[in-house]
């Protein structure tokens, strides 16, 4: 508009989103108001999700060790100490969708090796002692009584899963303010957790036969939704797919290059496009009801566990350098996208990374337009200055192509090529 304001409409939601001059420069993370200094050995328990208090989440289905990663499987309750986890999957104590859900609207059972899982779990007193303690949590919260056997096999089988970080805080710190975000690990670090993230994703597809879909997040401090402030992913299994993969699958059945055309080579031809590496391309998205990225890969395999494990590695070293670029006290939700199993169309992996920066209220609500504080364009040039940064400081992975280094092939997304069949 002749004043600067920026009118955007989402390409696959229709969401009409305004961008309005000098928004943009208000402050993106603000201080916090009471920052503590950490006793000895603290960082190691500040929340359930930490080290020292690795019993007061659910019994774990797998962990990653040592600097390898190398993964062990159900690690039991008198063990969890001998090892420290990098990184941990577990089911969530407090589920989205439970497994009563599954168990009373699809009438499914436990499997075998669940069953005797939770067996050999109760036989060991250290075990039973932790199953019994979580039982009677879930007991108190619901105010329904079950059997500690039927409640064992819910919190071992259930198919909500979070996979979580081995840091709340940065090693070394001093104070309670200086967190572990997803931008603090290492690139190594983060393809491990990404791709034990992708791992996670297809055995919750293969345990739960009803589930049409898998949703996986990441919530990153309390304003993005967040009950702890300290780093971790979750998969939730759902009976259908949801009304904006349903509202994409329409359109890609008319239009197979529907990605192609309104997104990468929107941002070709607006030049959005952020950062690109040998497997994965990012933009600024248009559209959205916060500051986002849209990070795609470029293989033609659509969904996750399709693609090799460079594949993985190249949507995820974009993803933490977009993590590293945002900073550890904005909040973000990291969004997953891909093709459901069965779906009849080609569609791309795609991450999508929102600045959880301001709060829609009563204009958004009444008139269904929202104000986003930052538009495409400025987001492009904050994320390419702090890229180069990183990448001079040696903080990022290596191969990343930044801001105008990037081409038009960068952007060439191979998903409709061969749908459903895994990348070489």
């Amino acid at each position: 508009m002749p004043d600067g304001t920026v009118k955007q409409i989402g390409p696959l939601t229709g969401t009409r989103v305004w961008t309005v001059p000098g928004r943009a420069h208000r402050p993106l993370a603000l201080p916090r108001e009471h920052v503590r200094r950490l006793q000895p050995g603290e960082d190691r328990r500040l929340c359930a999700f930490c080290a020292d208090r690795y019993l007061e989440t659910t019994p774990e289905k797998s962990r990653l060790v040592g600097p390898d990663f190398t993964e062990l499987r159900r690690v039991p309750a008198r063990d969890v100490d001998a090892t420290t986890a990098q990184f941990r999957r577990f089911g969530n104590l407090f589920e989205i969708v439970s497994a009563e859900y599954w168990r009373e609207n699809h009438g499914f059972r436990q499997p075998t090796p669940v069953i005797e899982w939770a067996q050999e779990y109760l036989a060991d007193p250290v075990g039973r002692a932790h199953l019994t303690a979580l039982a009677e949590i879930r007991e108190r919260a619901s105010g329904v009584q079950t059997s500690l056997e039927e409640a064992a096999l819910d919190l071992l089988g259930g198919s909500h899963d979070v996979v979580v970080a081995r840091r709340h805080v940065i090693d070394g710190a001093e104070t309670d303010d200086e967190l572990a975000s997803a931008g603090t690990l290492t690139p190594d670090e983060h393809g491990a957790y990404f791709a034990f993230t992708v791992r996670s994703l297809a055995e919750i597809q293969a345990a739960q036969p009803n589930a049409t879909y898998v949703a996986v997040f990441q919530n990153w401090l309390r304003p993005a939704g967040a009950s702890f402030d300290h780093l971790h992913k979750q998969l939730v299994a759902i009976d259908e797919q949801g009304p904006q993969v349903d509202h994409e699958l329409r359109l890609l059945s008319h239009d197979h290059d529907l990605y192609q055309r309104e997104i990468a080579d929107l941002a070709v031809r607006e030049r959005l496009v952020v950062a690109a590496n040998d497997g994965a391309v990012a933009f600024a998205g248009v559209g959205h009801r916060y500051p986002a990225f849209e990070v795609f890969s470029t293989s033609s395999a659509n969904l996750p566990q399709e693609h090799s494990d460079a594949g993985i590695r190249a949507v995820s070293d974009l993803v933490h350098a977009l993590h590293a670029a945002t900073g550890v006290h904005v909040p973000t939700n990291e969004e997953w996208h891909y093709r459901p199993p069965g779906a009849p169309w080609p569609m791309p992996w795609r991450v999508v990374l929102k600045w959880r920066v301001s709060n829609p209220a009563g204009f958004e609500g009444g008139t269904k337009i929202y104000v986003n504080t930052i538009d495409p364009w400025e987001l492009r040039r904050r994320a390419v200055d702090e890229l180069e940064r990183l990448r001079d400081a040696g903080a990022l992975a290596p191969g990343i192509r930044i801001g105008d280094e990037c081409t038009p092939a960068d952007a060439h997304l191979r998903y409709a090529e061969r749908a459903g069949t895994a990348d070489r």
